[in-house]
């Protein structure tokens, strides 16, 4: 009876434990400047070649491309990425929104072979220090 309790008990605290460790990282936060570092690499081998260098997004963003699919929206703070707390934004990087939304119209393809969890935080943290502090602080408000 003692060992059925004490593995009762070793489970619980375990399943706990991995819960909280598993969302301890929201919110990402520019705190690091290594991080934002980091994060920057990584944007640039990832990302750039659709959001642009500056984090500006496509020509006419809101619109669609030749092929009928919506572009690319800025990354800065002038587009709606600030609107979206950290695990969706996560989500939108790691497995792409045509996995996330029905009938997406969109070339955001998943990077979950690419990148790690680390490197999808590292680009949040870079991208993030972009935003004016209004929107960041909104942001890092919601993903709490």
């Amino acid at each position: 009876m003692f060992k059925l309790i004490s593995l009762t008990i070793g489970f619980f605290i375990f399943s706990l434990l991995n819960t909280v460790i598993a969302h301890n990282h929201f919110p990402i936060t520019t705190d690091s400047k290594l991080m934002i570092e980091r994060g920057k690499i990584a944007y640039e081998k990832n990302c750039v070649s659709c959001h642009m260098i500056n984090l500006a997004g496509a020509e006419n963003w809101k619109g669609i491309d030749e092929e009928g699919h919506r572009k690319a929206p800025p990354l800065n703070g002038t587009g709606h990425t600030w609107h979206h707390d950290d695990k969706t934004l996560h989500a939108i990087i790691k497995y792409g929104l045509a996995k996330l939304v029905k009938n997406y119209e969109g070339k955001m393809i998943g990077f979950e072979d690419q990148l790690s969890d680390k490197e999808i935080h590292s680009i949040l943290a870079y991208v993030k220090s972009f935003w004016p502090i209004d929107k960041y602080e909104y942001q890092i408000n919601m993903s709490k």
